[in-house]
């Protein structure tokens, strides 16, 4: 066994150019490092991203959160077995003693979680889809191997990814007739190419991208946006619902206020119910098969409503309203609130935590959806995680921009292990 020598963390800059925490970690010859996304659209109940304010970077440095681990993580963790996932991250939950980890920072523990993970692969000698598959059964004993998972690629960008340019916040291909991932990957190229055609040649913008990668045009609604992504689907030469489908990142939380639902791009304000309606009329009209935070974070009867009247045919995930948390997940659980979980390291801090939820998710019979964060990096940790616990589906963003190429090409390798 080689136990932990040397944590070092430092700050570097992610997709948006703003500084995120890299961390690390040294166990004897061996060596993991990491680096923590960070999310535009959050959850209220994620952890803290500490951020140093001040002048330097706009207020959003982490020399502070990069201070904790040099200085208070590092010498707690060091003589450390890393293997032992589940006592490193008990190490940074007890340091830290917050619900939402506003002592060391969300980012700072994340990375280091991250990086221990990555040194015990490499202790091991095995890949590190394999070290967290072998994480996962300690967790949650199944047959379940290690599999490829589904991509969930953004097609066109609104809300807090694209300026607000739409309400929602993406919208999404995924394919749904079974082949091979290298085949997947080809069609979403095709599709995502056929869309920027297809905006050109209506006038709009077909070139510019939001965050995560998707056409950012300024359409009339939120319709128009999916219809465009029917028509690429088309035009692509496949046939939408039955080779790929819509999935749908409505990120409602950011455009609900006083308990109603506020529409600017069609200029309408609805109740949840009213809400409701709207995403059955869209389901029942288009090739829908998924709906991310239909409904806002804190509107737990509408969610009960939602999952009643569309829960045995579109899979409804909670990521603001669950955010990785177990004890927000077994509340839906308990409320019948949502069939599907998005999983988020950064959105609850520890490796351990990230696959707790995704045992409570799998005892409860409800998917899961492997997700990264509109602000990424080339850290390709999540394309190992989501093939390690057999994700049915990842959600990276589009297929451009090299932070997102970094996890599509490796799954694109660990299609030929597997």
């Amino acid at each position: 066994m080689s136990e932990i020598s040397g944590v070092l963390a430092r700050e570097v800059l992610d997709s948006r150019g703003r500084p995120t925490v890299e961390v690390e970690i040294t166990a004897g010859a061996f060596r993991g490092r990491a680096i923590a996304p960070s999310g535009a659209s959050t959850g209220a109940a994620e952890a803290w991203e500490l951020r140093d304010g001040g002048e330097r970077y706009d207020g959003l440095g982490v020399r502070q959160a990069v201070d904790n681990v040099n200085q208070v993580i590092s010498p707690a963790l060091v003589g450390s077995d890393p293997a032992k996932q589940a006592s490193v991250d008990q190490i940074l939950l007890d340091l830290d003693g917050t619900p939402q980890k506003k002592r060391l920072g969300g980012n700072a523990m994340l990375a280091v979680s991250l990086a221990a993970s990555h040194a015990a692969a490499a202790m091991a000698g095995v890949p590190l889809h394999t070290h967290f598959h072998r994480l996962m059964d300690e967790v949650d004993e199944s047959d379940l191997q290690p599999a490829m998972p589904t991509p969930m690629t953004n097609m066109i960008s609104g809300g807090l990814h694209a300026g607000g340019n739409l309400d929602f916040q993406d919208v999404l291909a995924i394919p749904v007739r079974r082949v091979d991932y290298p085949l997947l990957l080809e069609w979403l190229v095709k599709i995502y190419n056929r869309l920027g055609r297809l905006l050109q040649d209506a006038g709009m913008e077909g070139r510019l991208v939001g965050d995560e990668g998707g056409f950012g045009p300024r359409l009339g609604g939120n319709r128009e946006a999916v219809e465009f992504v029917v028509r690429a689907i088309e035009a692509a030469g496949l046939t939408p619902g039955d080779d790929v489908a819509i999935a749908l990142d409505v990120a409602a939380t950011h455009f609900f206020a006083d308990g109603r639902y506020q529409l600017r791009a069609e200029e309408v304000s609805l109740s949840s119910s009213e809400m409701v309606d709207r995403l059955e009329a869209w389901t029942n009209d288009l090739p829908i098969v998924s709906i991310e935070d239909g409904l806002a974070e804190e509107d737990w009867e509408g969610w009960t409503e939602l999952t009643e009247r569309l829960g045995d045919r579109v899979r409804l995930v909670g990521d603001d309203l669950f955010t990785t948390n177990t004890e927000r997940i077994q509340r839906g659980i308990d409320a019948g609130a949502g069939n599907s979980v998005l999983v988020k390291m950064n959105q609850i801090g520890t490796i351990s935590e990230t696959l707790a939820a995704i045992a409570l998710a799998r005892r409860a019979d409800m998917s899961f959806v492997v997700s990264a964060r509109s602000g990424e990096t080339e850290d390709a940790s999540i394309a190992d995680l989501a093939v390690g616990v057999a994700a049915p589906e990842i959600k990276i963003g589009s297929i451009v921009r090299s932070e997102r190429l970094a996890k599509y090409n490796q799954l694109l390798r660990l299609a030929e292990q597997l």
